[in-house]
């Protein structure tokens, strides 16, 4: 076992909060299912995950993103599915914008350097909204969501309980 303190990171894109509210409002909608549904405040949109990350390696991560320098995009979320195994109910778009996967790709190819290799599976993007629920269903949104995405952020997470678990850290803008 390592004595080096370490952080669980991701980036990610974070809604504004009227996006949040009516990320809420979808997860509402399946509310009546048993299964253990995310806080509204931890709902966002995962670019790249790091997993624990050793603090000395900070610098090199923000200085990564730093080098990024993503548009403005915006995602329609008018679809939701789930996956059997980790047992994921999630909303996302149906069509994934290229300003989108080219930011993914251009975080993928800046961490590398850092060690951190990239993503082997494609990039689905996705909000969770519940966990341990009974998958095999999908289909598309009652009520579609328009998501303008403006920046994208570098989030920090560990909290338990009822509570959000997840705490931005850092952000970045698009270039407008």
């Amino acid at each position: 076992m390592s004595d080096k303190k370490t952080i669980r990171l991701f980036f990610a894109l974070w809604p504004d909060q009227a996006t949040r509210k009516r990320l809420a409002a979808v997860q509402k909608e399946f509310s009546d299912r048993p299964g253990r549904f995310n806080h509204p405040q931890d709902l966002h949109i995962t670019l790249v995950f790091l997993g624990p990350v050793e603090e000395a390696r900070m610098g090199c991560v923000v200085d990564a993103a730093n080098r990024v320098s993503p548009v403005p995009f915006s995602l329609s979320i008018d679809h939701f599915s789930s996956w059997k195994k980790p047992n994921i109910l999630w909303c996302g778009p149906s069509i994934t914008p290229q300003p989108l996967t080219q930011l993914v790709t251009d975080l993928e190819t800046e961490l590398a350097g850092c060690g951190f290799p990239p993503e082997k599976r494609r990039y689905t993007p996705h909000v969770t909204l519940a966990r341990k629920i009974q998958a095999g269903e999908s289909g598309q949104l009652a009520n579609f969501l328009h998501w303008p995405v403006e920046g994208f952020v570098l989030v920090g997470s560990g909290g338990q309980g009822p509570g959000p678990r997840y705490k931005v850290l850092k952000k970045w803008p698009t270039d407008s």
